[in-house]
């Protein structure tokens, strides 16, 4: 899993890395601007750094099929940066029932097999995602960079990510991520298979518990790996938190910040110019 992590982010540091030449940063969604001191863009007036944006960044709406298996690598990298970090309570569970039962002779398969299991889920996420964002791409609601093309559809986005976060289904995914010994005291078993399929159910409750933050990288950016590394932070003190006064409020930041979002956008101007 370390591996994993480690691999996922030396992905993204290297496209990042390729892109930092010739993209004005700043486009690719908020906080991202500070790559701009390293290509010098950050002493340049903006219409510059739109014109050279429109000359270098990404333009086309119809993808290959490389850049097909390209937003998919990135995203297999960003879930495997993200996701496996939230998942240590899972490992440490699984290592902990592992390590008494061998004390008394058992033989125990090795967690790897869990390890593949819970990739498996965020692999097929992964797929998923890579047809959103492509599909998303060609109606022109995202633009080539991955950001929104509206501030309605980020404003949403935000709003629908925050509402989740007060769902029984959230609170109850959360609650298995949190404490997954239980899971395992009563489904253990020295089977290879066995152990792939807990795997691929600790997989379920992690994406169940997770997957409207996930979502919230359409609304900044999906190669914005600052949020890339906030989300993961976010996700991970949720997970090893013991109060559920954690979720409600990254739940009311974003429903506060996808409400300024809708209120400032030219729809918001025209319901305050309608009814106020």
């Amino acid at each position: 899993m370390a591996v994993a992590f480690v691999l996922g982010w030396a992905w993204m540091g290297a496209m990042i890395a390729g892109m930092v030449a010739r993209t004005d940063m700043a486009t690719l969604g908020p906080g991202m601007g500070i790559f701009n001191r390293i290509n010098g863009l950050d002493g340049l007036s903006a219409e510059t750094r739109a014109a050279l944006t429109v000359l270098c960044g990404p333009v086309g709406e119809v993808w290959s099929l490389s850049d097909w298996a390209i937003v998919f690598a990135m995203w297999v990298a960003m879930v495997m940066a993200m996701m496996v970090p939230t998942a240590v309570p899972v490992f440490r569970a699984y290592a902990d029932l592992g390590a008494e039962r061998q004390l008394r002779g058992e033989t125990i398969v090795s967690p790897v097999a869990l390890a593949l299991g819970y990739l498996a889920v965020w692999i097929a996420f992964s797929v998923v995602a890579t047809a959103a964002q492509g599909l998303l791409t060609q109606a022109r609601l995202l633009t080539p960079a991955g950001l929104p093309a509206s501030q309605v559809l980020a404003a949403t986005t935000m709003i629908a990510a925050g509402l989740y976060q007060f769902s029984p289904l959230k609170w109850t995914c959360l609650a298995r991520c949190r404490t997954p010994r239980p899971f395992f005291a009563d489904s253990w078993t020295n089977r290879v298979l066995g152990v792939f399929r807990q795997g691929i159910a600790q997989g379920l409750d992690c994406m169940g518990c997770c997957w409207a933050l996930m979502v919230v990288m359409f609304a900044v950016g999906v190669m914005n790996v600052v949020w890339i590394a906030v989300l993961g932070a976010i996700m991970t003190i949720e997970k090893l938190s013991p109060s559920f006064w954690v979720s409600r409020v990254i739940g009311l930041v974003f429903i506060a910040w996808g409400a300024a979002l809708l209120w400032g956008s030219p729809a918001g101007t025209a319901l305050e110019a309608r009814f106020f």
